[in-house]
């Protein structure tokens, strides 16, 4: 029988993300979130809200869970991260049933972590694929339960076979020397020699087998949002720091940065455009979703706009934070200051290909009536 986890209270919000406040230069150290502060977020569904109900999921409006990511991503960009894959458990759906009811057995929070690139060659055996191989970036993978590993298969029309490994099979390989967003853990995965049977791959981007409203949610439009909402979080913070640090003064006879005119200006500036832009990116997230739970398709037009807000607030995200830090003063470039990890996770969720540039030519191209240039944009 599935867990029920009591309703979630602002007293809980504070314990965990006052817990996150201090582990932070843990987390940062090891490169990773660990499996024992994954679990504490568990009563706030991030996990089950992409399990299928018929396996004890409940599932959440998509902007929701958006706010979650962007709440936790307010306090540290890499545990948001970690987070926000959470809804990477949308893919499995395109699992066979059977395979799916063995995943969720124990239980419908199930963490799930996966590098599909490059993708392998394996070899077809009468029990499934025998693989060795090496993937990157296996964002969160050190608290997961299953891992995802890549493999090429022709007939996908360039899109990933995901094989579905136990965590126990996989090697992680301590790679993981970054600057920006240092604690997601997107270590290298290896396996070595490994056969997955068939039932327990999938193709990335494959039509979901769960009838449900969030598997008819565009996914990969869906892993958009949820790093972009990563990105927000981050200038969130920032601009709440931005807001309170108005009595800085510095080595200088200057006046608090508060009393200059540029600070106050530019303050302005950057509230209206980020306001903006997460409106406009929720409102979406919560058009779409009316879509499917009253039982209709999502139109290419909706599915653009999914892609050109989260690549929009993306990117103003960044650049708020760009703006704001370079108003805070000189101190900023103190590792202890406030401001330093933001200014070096900030620009990370652009970098994701979900999030490239290319994207705007893509919903520019659909909005016009043309087709997108890019596979599985649509």
């Amino acid at each position: 029988m599935t867990e029920k986890w009591p309703p979630v209270t602002e007293e809980f919000w504070d314990s965990l993300l006052s817990e996150l406040a201090e582990r932070q230069p843990e987390f940062h150290a090891q490169g990773y979130v660990p499996r024992d502060y994954i679990e504490k977020t568990f009563p706030l569904g991030v996990y089950r809200h992409a399990t299928p109900i018929r396996f004890g999921g409940e599932p959440m409006p998509t902007s929701s869970f958006l706010k979650i990511i962007e709440r936790f991503g307010r306090v540290d960009g890499s545990t948001a991260w970690v987070v926000g894959f959470a809804s990477s458990n949308t893919y499995m759906g395109a699992l066979p049933l059977e395979t799916q009811a063995k995943i969720y057995a124990g239980g419908p929070d199930v963490v799930h972590a996966g590098g599909l690139y490059p993708m392998a060659r394996a070899e077809v055996t009468d029990g499934g694929y025998r693989i060795t191989g090496r993937w990157k970036f296996a964002s969160g993978c050190m608290a997961a339960d299953y891992i995802s590993v890549g493999l090429l298969d022709p007939s996908a029309e360039g899109k990933p076979r995901a094989a579905i490994v136990p965590k126990d099979q996989v090697e992680i390989i301590d790679n993981w020397d970054v600057s920006g967003m240092r604690a997601s853990g997107s270590f290298d995965t290896a396996v070595h020699d490994v056969v997955v049977p068939f039932e327990w791959t999938f193709v990335r981007g494959g039509e979901p087998l769960i009838d449900e409203p969030l598997f008819h949610y565009p996914l990969i439009g869906y892993q958009a949002q949820c790093h972009a909402a990563i990105g927000l979080g981050v200038a969130m913070g920032v601009l709440d720091f931005a807001q309170h640090n108005g009595s800085y003064k510095g080595i200088t006879a200057a006046p608090p940065i508060g009393e200059r005119p540029y600070y106050r200006a530019e303050f302005a500036r950057q509230y209206a455009a980020l306001s903006s832009a997460r409106g406009w990116f929720l409102d979406v997230a919560d058009e779409v979703w009316e879509t499917v739970n009253a039982g209709q398709e999502v139109t290419p037009d909706q599915k653009a706009r999914i892609r050109l807000s989260a690549v929009n607030v993306s990117d103003v995200s960044a650049q708020v934070v760009h703006d704001l830090s370079k108003i805070s003063g000189a101190k900023i470039i103190e590792n202890g200051h406030p401001l330093n990890l933001p200014r070096l996770d900030a620009q990370v969720p652009q970098l994701h290909a979900s999030l490239s540039q290319h994207m705007y030519d893509d919903a520019g191209a659909v909005l016009l009536g043309l087709q997108p240039t890019t596979p599985g944009f649509l």
